[in-house]
């Protein structure tokens, strides 16, 4: 038997979900371990091999490919544990990483603080070399000041530098040198120049994306040779693939180059899992929603594709490579309650964490949080936690609701729980309404894809709110993130800046453009094993209204770039510019401007085939085998408590309908169905939830618009 393994290092936990070639699935959790992530990962890797009684060596030979996702790179840069960097630039430029964009990022704070540059400003060393606006040289770069700087870097014992010239995007030439010599000099010093890692327009964006790269590099190099030597030392000969910020997945050698790729690893893989499941129901396009311990994700799937942006930013550090579109906020099971100095019932973004944790844990945590309200309301059972793994203190965590909360609102106890629900409910829905509304989308019109533990609790609620209709719970919610490794395809993004109107394109240099970056795409893609016949291209520009300051992506057809049909490209632009603005300047004729020109270059992997598909026959409504009991649970169409049925949600394997309200009880998560509510098993290998009203005879394939 062979298998494939997504692996997906968190916070707390590390999880892993393997399939194999005959159809078995298995997910497993182990405890991470953030002072060497490492460890934790073939911690699990052992223990699943003791779950399948084989020995460590004979699964690890078995294992044909690993997809991991890490947060390694997002941990140093939120706890600033990177390498000592340096950062050699223009002369007269050290202090673009401080001026940022020139403006004040949050202009009526008065008490703004500027973030502090990862590099300090005596390591920020100046060259006199100078690129025009042309691309021209009007300085050439000496190695005489490239000699002084190697003897700064060795004096101060930097561990890793960043490269970065004024117009580089134009013409590498300087800052290509100036690299090759310090490689050459430095020798096995992390050495990273902007035109490797994001050549375009705008100074401060590639600096700064430069310098992230440089700053975190050293951290993740350490880490993947380690970890790759703890599996060398295993005896694993299978394939080993990183996850990247833009959904995609990319070999160690990339990811050690840039790793700056992978500081959204682990919740990009989110979205392409969702994007999935939303395809066997017939759905192009979805919300994914994650509600973890602490935060909460939310990202949009369109036409199958996931929503890419370049605007990421990590602990207010920029990087300008293309990400997922994912809106995070702190809303998670930890999630604490909290009043305002106006008296007002808050919850988050502080959180319990998993220590102490939620009151109901019972490991010394004092503040009640979202956790503790799902017990009091009645959706959890303290006896059935984690599948009875742990015992939730239901006698402590309403007694510290009252003497924390409670009394200082003047309100009981079971109207707190209530309050707290509702509140964090819509802090989760204005964060899918940041994720589709402000980007032009309405909600109304997507599927709702629901990840983790606490999430299917709150999911209908925050459907109600945003007048989505259906919401899907797949099987696999609970370890969702490292389910989407296995479904990631090998992508690379490649960019180019072309500043121009598009009355004044140059046909040959636009086509030479695209040649140069499809030919380099395809050279690393056969690198990687991809045949053509697997290798997708995606082709976009960045452009704008003469005028404006913020251009907007547009997807293109390759074959309109390969025509060059440029008034095809010209009227979609238009449309979407209306659809995310509102209006259009196409009746007034105004000309557009091309900034950039950007290739993903997408190979295309194989999936695993033992993912369910969709059966559409009809559900059985009797269920009363996997009925367990019956409790009282807060239901927040009527605002009171009712006495509902609980089901087995483990034995709902086949196709069955679940009438609301109801709650549905599996090892790892939790359903809850409002009165407004129904819900069929079985589906794709998903829980379907949806509105009675819009679908009074349940959900039908081919109902789906």
């Amino acid at each position: 038997m062979r298998y494939k393994l997504g692996i997906d290092v968190g916070g707390t936990f590390t999880d892993f979900f393997l399939v194999s070639n005959e159809g078995e699935e298995v997910m497993h959790k182990t405890l991470s371990t953030p002072e060497d992530s490492s460890i934790g990962f073939i911690t699990g890797i052992r223990e699943l091999a003791e779950k399948l009684m084989k020995s460590d060596s004979d699964f690890v030979q078995s294992i044909d490919a690993i997809v991991h996702g890490t947060t390694v790179a997002t941990n140093t840069l939120l706890t600033l544990q990177g390498a000592k960097t340096a950062l050699v630039t223009t002369l007269g430029l050290r202090d673009a990483l401080e001026m940022r964009r020139g403006i004040r990022e949050e202009q009526y704070n008065n008490h703004y603080q500027n973030v502090e540059p990862l590099v300090p400003r005596y390591l920020r060393l100046e060259v006199n070399e100078r690129i025009d606006a042309e691309g021209n040289v009007i300085t050439p770069l000496s190695e005489s000041d490239l000699d002084q700087l190697v003897e700064k870097l060795r004096d101060e014992e930097v561990e890793a530098v960043a490269v970065c010239f004024m117009n580089s995007y134009l013409n590498e030439t300087h800052e290509k040198k100036a690299t090759e010599y310090l490689r050459e000099q430095l020798g096995d010093m992390f050495i990273t120049a902007s035109y490797e890692v994001l050549p375009s327009i705008r100074f401060y964006e590639r600096i700064s994306t430069t310098v992230v790269n440089a700053y975190v590099g050293v951290v993740v190099d350490s880490y993947f040779q380690s970890l790759l030597g703890k599996l060398e030392a295993m005896n694993f000969r299978g394939s080993f693939l990183i996850m990247q910020s833009n959904g995609g997945v990319v070999t160690p050698e990339v990811a050690r180059k840039i790793p700056a790729v992978t500081v959204l690893s682990g919740p990009a893989a989110a979205p392409i899992a969702g994007a999935f499941f939303a395809e066997i129901l017939g759905y192009d396009n979805c919300i994914t929603i994650d509600m973890g311990g602490t935060s909460f994700d939310a990202s949009l799937v369109v036409n199958r594709h996931c929503v890419t942006s370049t605007e990421g930013e990590i602990n207010r550090y920029r990087i300008a490579l293309p990400t997922l579109d994912i809106v995070t906020i702190g809303a998670g099971g930890g999630s604490i309650g909290w009043m305002n100095s106006g008296g007002l019932l808050q919850m988050g973004p502080q959180s319990a964490g998993a220590l102490p944790g939620p009151v109901c844990y019972d490991r010394e945590g004092a503040e009640p949080a979202c956790t503790d309200a799902d017990l009091i309301l009645g959706y959890l059972d303290p006896k059935y936690f984690a599948g009875g793994k742990y015992k939730l203190n239901k006698e402590k965590t309403f007694a510290q609701t009252d003497v924390k909360l409670a009394q200082p609102l003047d309100l009981s106890i079971l109207e707190t729980a209530a309050g707290m629900y509702r509140v964090i409910n819509m802090n989760m829905a204005q964060g899918v309404r940041q994720v589709s509304v402000e980007r032009g989308y309405d909600p109304r019109e997507f599927l709702m894809i629901v990840a983790g533990g606490a999430g299917p609790i709150h999911a209908g609620e925050i459907c109600r709110e945003l007048e989505i209709p259906m919401f899907v719970v797949p099987n696999v919610a609970p370890i969702f993130c490292a389910t989407g490794m296995l479904l990631g395809d090998l992508k690379h993004d490649y960019v180019k800046s072309y500043i121009t109107r598009f009355s004044d394109i140059d046909k040959e240099l636009f086509l030479k453009f695209y040649k140069e970056m499809v030919d380099e795409s395809e050279a690393v893609l056969s690198k990687e094993g991809m045949t053509e016949n697997k290798v997708e291209l995606q082709p976009s520009l960045d452009l704008r209204y003469v005028g404006q300051y913020h251009e907007v992506p547009l997807q293109v057809d390759m074959d309109d770039i390969r025509s060059f049909n440029l008034e095809r490209i010209k009227k979609a632009f238009h449309k979407e510019h209306n659809r995310q603005f509102g209006y259009s300047l196409e009746q007034e004729g105004t000309e557009l401007e091309i900034i950039n020109v950007r290739l993903r270059a997408i190979g295309v992997t194989e999936k695993p085939d033992s993912f369910a598909r969709l059966d559409t026959s009809v559900p059985v409504r009797n269920i009363d085998f996997a009925l367990k009991s019956k409790r009282n649970v807060y239901i927040p169409e009527i605002n009171d408590v009712e006495e509902i049925p609980v089901y087995d949600g483990d034995k709902l394997t086949e196709k069955y309908t679940v009438e609301g309200p109801a709650i549905i009880e599996q090892i790892n998560t939790t359903i809850f169905l409002g009165k407004s509510y129904d819900c069929d098993s079985g589906i794709g290998g998903s829980f379907v939830v949806y509105n009675r009203d819009k679908y009074p005879d349940g959900f039908r394939f081919d109902q789906t618009d």
